[in-house]
């Protein structure tokens, strides 16, 4: 039976990685996989997943207004065989329809569905793709990294370009190491103090 699993972490954890190498094993077997990522996450360039590590792969790029069940019902019927898989990296960003639309190909198409991504922002709030993940899936994977004080990391910071602590803004401001950071909640909490 297909299940929605989602695999959340902080930044810099090895999300995009496990996720590569997870559809790697499928295609290494002559499976086919459906790879999802945001289309504004250009980091990479537009529909391209890459982690720290060098691994990269093509992928579709979805927007908010996109139907995933849909992409993946075409791609099953355009004669390149069925998809064995369908994966999403920066699944919090994905709109709670479309969280409920990877649960019908999980439940309907019986495809597994994996999602990796951040389960909080640099605020300590849920993303709405995140919110609707830990409601409804069937599977829920903490993916684990490490505060500088060797803690669990369950939060990250955002920086500006001058390295300087940010406590406000927009929620979504995509980047990597250069401007996010991850702590345990302890000294998350020490370092906004005065915010939460």
């Amino acid at each position: 039976m297909a299940e929605l699993y989602f695999h959340y972490a902080t930044m810099n954890a090895g999300k995009s990685t496990m996720l590569l190498q997870a559809s790697y094993n499928y295609r290494e077997r002559g499976m086919r996989t459906a790879i999802f990522i945001a289309a504004f996450d250009d980091r990479a360039g537009r529909g391209r997943i890459s982690s720290r590590i060098g691994l990269q792969s093509d992928a579709i790029a979805f927007d908010a207004n996109d139907d995933l069940q849909a992409t993946v019902e075409a791609m099953g019927a355009d004669g390149d065989g069925p998809i064995a898989c369908v994966f999403v990296d920066e699944a919090q960003f994905l709109s709670e329809r479309q969280v409920w639309q990877l649960a019908r190909i999980a439940d309907r198409m019986g495809i597994p569905v994996m999602t990796y991504g951040l389960r909080t922002d640099f605020q300590g709030k849920l993303f709405p793709g995140s919110n609707a993940l830990l409601a409804i899936a069937d599977e829920l994977r903490e993916v684990r990294t490490i505060c500088h004080c060797g803690r669990k990391a369950t939060m990250v910071v955002r920086l500006d370009a001058n390295g300087t602590l940010v406590r406000e803004g927009a929620q979504v401001e995509v980047g990597g190491n250069e401007k996010y950071v991850s702590y345990c909640r302890r000294h998350w909490d020490d370092l906004m103090q005065g915010y939460s």
